[in-house]
């Protein structure tokens, strides 16, 4: 997602590829690690150890979205107030 801020946007996105590569090399390595104990073991500690990872990509998405909000409701409140503005020049005239 792309904010009006480049640096915002740009840490967010640099964080968020950071969170999706521990989540891939936790599960590798996870599973890897845990094989010889047979495969159902080695695929229940990949989940479990994705789960701090899948964490901080909720937790970024979830900041990522609020600044668009902001962002939104900024750009909103500037049509609103140029409509009140507007309003009220032609009740002058009138």
């Amino acid at each position: 997602m792309r904010l009006k801020d480049n640096l915002i946007s740009a840490l967010i996105n640099i964080l968020l590829g950071v969170a999706w590569a521990s989540v891939l090399v936790s599960a590798v390595s996870a599973f890897f690690t845990h094989y010889a104990q047979g495969i159902l073991y080695a695929v229940a500690s990949a989940i479990v150890w994705m789960i701090p990872g899948l964490f901080s990509v909720l937790v970024l998405e979830y900041i990522l979205s609020g600044f668009a909000r902001l962002e939104e409701a900024k750009k909103q409140t500037k049509l609103l107030e140029e409509l009140l503005n507007k309003d009220k020049k032609e009740e002058d005239n009138n």
